[in-house]
């Protein structure tokens, strides 16, 4: 896409408050056009019973425009052609995803590596190991530019490379990998979600690992504690109906029990660049993740034609949807099937409460009321 004005009206979407991936998809599939989306967000707000949230202003995006540009960087919208198959089949896809460097990388098969943070000098060697032989098999390995296994699986495949970071694109995390990150920016692929500038928090590092568990056909993990972002991103894998991979080890060090934990659990035990291969040759890269409950990717032929609203002029539709809904988690299919609304019309008033502050999102198409 070239900066245009469809361009602008959707990066202020995006960067609006209360607009997630999921939100930010039904408001341009039901309104047709970002601009459309954001005229008619002060009253879904209203109508989900909350303020109206903070659009994101015209400087603040010009700022953003002025600083990819500086970078030399470029936007990948979620029905762009370049956007990868595998990612866009995820129902919380980044609508918007920031690029420095070759993006043919997003064309061949992928292969996500990670693992532990302070990982052994042995797992660290092995994962560099593996990470060359898929690089030297056609295959791009992702990983998150964290120190330990991360990095070993970048250096090990650095022109086949694609690393996805929690922050901007200007923004060096872990420190000490500043020039590394820079020379992956030429090598290889950096991908960001965030806008330049953003320093990297916490609440980040789980929308990375949804991310690089996407992108890929199946996820190796090498050396990971029971709780750790290694595990969280091969359940993310999982839940996508992607392989999950694991390098066995001592179950005599710590930092081998996250991945005999997942071999125990019914993930695929590796120990070969040809283990992998086999695993993700005959996979489909069309294959439906588990929990889509969206249609396909939007495209420009489905922004020419709004979808009607399937509650207008309805009364106490809402009301049943809000009173199944609780702090805890539940399915949106559950909410359909308890109500008795149709599909269109639960989407909808989530949306609705969504933008009015009353509602989070988890991962396989869950939702909560917020405390």
């Amino acid at each position: 896409m070239e900066p245009n004005q469809e361009v602008f009206d959707r990066l202020r979407l995006i960067r609006s408050e209360n607009v997630g991936p999921v939100t930010y998809r039904h408001l341009l599939r039901r309104f047709g056009s970002a601009a459309r989306a954001l005229d008619a967000i002060p009253d879904l707000a209203a109508r989900g019973g909350g303020r109206s949230p903070r659009i994101a202003d015209a400087r603040q995006i010009d700022s953003e425009l002025k600083a990819i540009q500086k970078l030399g960087a470029a936007m990948l919208f979620l029905d762009d052609p370049g956007y990868p198959q595998l990612l866009a089949e995820l129902g919380n896809a980044p609508p918007l995803l920031l690029w420095q460097g070759r993006l043919e990388l997003l064309n061949r098969p992928m292969v996500a590596m990670v693992g532990a943070r302070n990982a052994s000098a042995a797992a660290c060697r092995f994962a560099q190991n593996l990470a060359h032989g898929l690089a030297e098999s056609g295959v791009s390995v992702v990983s998150g530019l964290a120190k330990g296994i991360d990095t070993a699986a970048h250096q090990g495949s650095l022109t086949a490379t694609i690393a996805v970071i929690a922050g901007g694109l200007d923004v060096f995390y872990p420190h000490e990998n500043e020039q590394f990150q820079r020379k992956i920016a030429e090598s290889g692929l950096l991908l960001a979600e965030q806008p330049p500038g953003t320093e990297p928090r916490a609440r980040h590092f789980p929308y990375r690992n949804r991310i690089i568990a996407g992108l890929a056909r199946g996820t190796v993990v090498i050396e990971a504690a029971p709780r750790s972002g290694s595990l969280i991103t091969a359940r993310l894998a999982a839940e996508a109906g992607r392989q999950v991979m694991a390098v066995p080890g001592s179950p005599l060090d710590p930092r081998s029990r996250g991945c005999n934990m997942l071999i125990r659990d019914g993930a695929i035990l590796v120990q070969s660049v040809d283990d992998i291969l086999e695993l993700i040759r005959h996979f489909d890269d069309r294959a439906e993740s588990a929990g889509h409950d969206l249609e396909s990717p939007l495209n420009e032929e489905a922004m020419m034609t709004p979808e009607p609203d399937p509650i207008a002029g309805e009364t106490g539709v809402r009301t049943p949807v809000v009173d199944l809904l609780s702090i805890t988690p539940v399915t949106i299919d559950e909410l359909v099937r308890q109500s008795g609304l149709s599909s269109p019309a639960v989407q909808i008033a989530l949306l609705e409460l969504e933008l009015a502050g009353r509602l989070t999102r988890h991962a396989g198409a869950r939702v909560s009321l917020l405390n």
